[in-house]
């Protein structure tokens, strides 16, 4: 026993130093933000990569809370292609929850695990900045935002002093005077992009990417950006599947070195992913 816990820190100490210094963004969201389990062991890898010189950013959801809010004050959550529909109301419950509750439940447990959380909004200093979102088909998603410019200093500022930025995702409109909510993989896409990360990783409640939907043993480990208009024509992307791998292919393109769509529900995939040889769910290259 002693000797495969020596040959685990073994093979982690090359991917220690790969991403020594190096910035990840993290989208945290799905079941691992339920399951109490799951919860304390991301909050602990994100205190570990932290603690051995990685920069590692967390970006929020919150949809199940907004949703049992909105419950609360009588409020029926809709959603239109995916998105909720943000009406005023919706949008003081959005900020609300993801900007106060969620996210300082977050530091606090960073905090208590050793780690140095700070928390902070799309809104704070301009950091995400967006429109209204639109569609050709003049499709209504009430105050949903399209980020159009980030500002990542105060991000780099709390990185280069230590500490770990939570980000929740309401957003500056720079076309209105008001907040918008912004898509969690979309934030993290385009904040990953701004601060030229090594990687992003998303979690959500799959494997990651499956040739066949119904199997979970036909994971595809890793797929080069330019094979992906050929698998959405297929069919083997498709669905709520289809705007996840969009903002990985986007965020490669523009200059992170990966992106992964990796399965929230396995305990410490974080550090499986990024200190393991085996790596788990989908990379993007």
């Amino acid at each position: 026993m002693e000797k495969y816990r020596a040959q685990m820190l073994i093979e982690a100490l090359p991917h220690i130093q790969k991403y020594y210094g190096k910035t990840v963004v993290v989208k945290y969201g799905g079941n691992a933000m339920i399951n109490e389990d799951l919860k304390d062991a991301v909050i602990h890898d994100i205190v570990l990569l932290s603690l051995v010189g990685v920069r590692i950013v967390v970006v929020h959801g919150g949809g199940p809370e907004i949703s049992g809010m909105l419950k609360k004050i009588g409020k029926k959550s809709e959603f239109v292609k995916g998105l909720r529909y943000t009406d005023r109301e919706t949008m003081d419950i959005v900020q609300m929850v993801l900007c106060g509750k969620v996210n300082k439940e977050l530091v606090s447990l960073l905090n208590k695990a050793g780690g140095s959380g700070v928390g902070l909004s799309g809104m704070d200093d301009g950091l995400l900045q967006a429109v209204r979102k639109k569609d050709e088909d003049g499709t209504d998603y009430g105050y949903v935002g399209d980020i159009v410019k980030v500002n990542p200093k105060l991000v780099n500022d709390m990185l280069e002093d230590g500490y770990i930025p939570v980000v929740s995702t309401a957003a500056m409109g720079v076309d209105d005077d008001t907040s918008y909510n912004i898509n969690a993989d979309l934030a993290a896409s385009k904040l990953a992009v701004a601060l030229q990360a090594e990687k992003l990783i998303l979690l959500t409640d799959v494997r990651g990417l499956l040739r066949d939907r119904n199997d979970e043993n036909t994971l595809i480990p890793e797929i080069k950006v330019s094979a992906v208009p050929k698998l959405i024509k297929d069919g083997v992307i498709a669905g709520g599947m289809i705007p996840k791998v969009d903002c990985c292919v986007e965020a490669v393109r523009e200059g992170v070195r990966q992106a992964n769509i990796q399965d929230g529900r396995v305990e410490h995939s974080i550090l499986i992913e990024l200190f393991s040889d085996a790596g788990v769910g989908t990379m993007f290259y």
